[in-house]
């Protein structure tokens, strides 16, 4: 990188705590030494009791912009100047784009880009589509904006009863009255509307947390009369790259099964050209990040 490093290197930060295990440093400092781009990405600690002084970091230091991550992504939006139509349905910021690096400072969410992209990389179109989504946390709420953005033809959000059900219940009202997509909630304990709902749909999505550690033995489907070849099963979670749920559902017929790792790989890959204007190199960085390549 030293090479790279010139006295016009751009910085991109990333504000979260904690923070230090993330990828993201990595998978944008390789991307922008394949491309060549005078640019440095750095991780910083920071919470929500920091949070305005590095965002007037940003504006005073010409930053170019930053990722957000918890517990930042909603408390920022008060500190900003502009958020796009996506963050504002979610609530939440993930990109914040400093404009011309001159301080004003744009809000953007690309965590449901990032699933809507995967998704299409693997053949999958979801306009026109129903769909069963599983979980109404900060990936849950984006991924179900971003559908009804793409034009979905229904958004069937499952839920336990909790304050994630109480946001569910706002983000469906603002899909009914601001997209074409119709949009309900559901206890996730009522599991005979939720296996009703998966056989009505063509995409099934699980963004909970289940199949990851410490949760990696459990799967919110385990009737195989759930599953069906024409099903397509996405489960956010990309490690293990194989959750409980993927395996059961490729055991059990379904022909397509997805993991997050497209996802992970291309809400970056849309905070990246939101950065830069490029496009990243996906597949190098796939490669680079999970293929042990060089």
């Amino acid at each position: 990188m030293s090479e790279r490093l010139s006295g016009h290197t751009l910085l991109i930060s990333l504000m979260a705590t904690p923070i230090r295990h993330s990828l993201s440093p990595k998978m944008h400092n390789e991307a922008f030494a394949k491309l060549g781009l005078d640019y440095a990405y750095l991780a910083f600690e920071v919470g929500n009791e920091e949070l305005a002084d590095a965002v007037q970091g940003i504006r005073a230091l010409g930053i170019r912009g930053s990722n957000v991550s918890m517990p930042n992504k909603q408390a920022i939006i008060p500190y900003l100047d502009e958020i796009s139509p996506a963050a504002e349905l979610v609530g939440a910021v993930n990109t914040v784009v400093n404009k011309d690096g001159k301080g004003h400072l744009i809000g953007h969410i690309t965590d449901g880009t990032g699933a809507v992209r995967a998704l299409a990389e693997e053949g999958v179109d979801i306009k026109g589509q129903i769909i069963t989504l599983a979980g109404a946390g900060g990936a849950g709420t984006a991924i179900a904006v971003q559908l009804g953005l793409d034009g979905a033809k229904e958004v069937r959000i499952f839920n336990p009863k909790d304050a994630a059900y109480t946001n569910a219940e706002k983000t469906v009202e603002k899909l009914n009255s601001r997209t074409h997509t119709k949009a309900t909630v559901t206890d996730l304990a009522d599991d005979e509307a939720f296996k009703k709902s998966i056989a009505e749909s063509s995409i099934y999505i699980d963004a909970t947390a289940v199949g990851m550690k410490p949760l990696e033995n459990l799967s919110l489907i385990v009737d195989p009369e759930v599953i069906r070849p024409d099903l397509v099963v996405f489960d956010v979670v990309y490690s293990p790259a194989e959750t409980k749920l993927l395996k059961f559902a490729k055991e059990h017929g379904a022909k397509k099964v997805i993991n997050g790792l497209g996802m992970m790989l291309y809400q970056g890959a849309e905070a990246f050209k939101l950065f830069t204007g490029e496009e990243m190199p996906v597949e190098h960085i796939k490669d680079l990040l999970f293929n042990g390549g060089k």
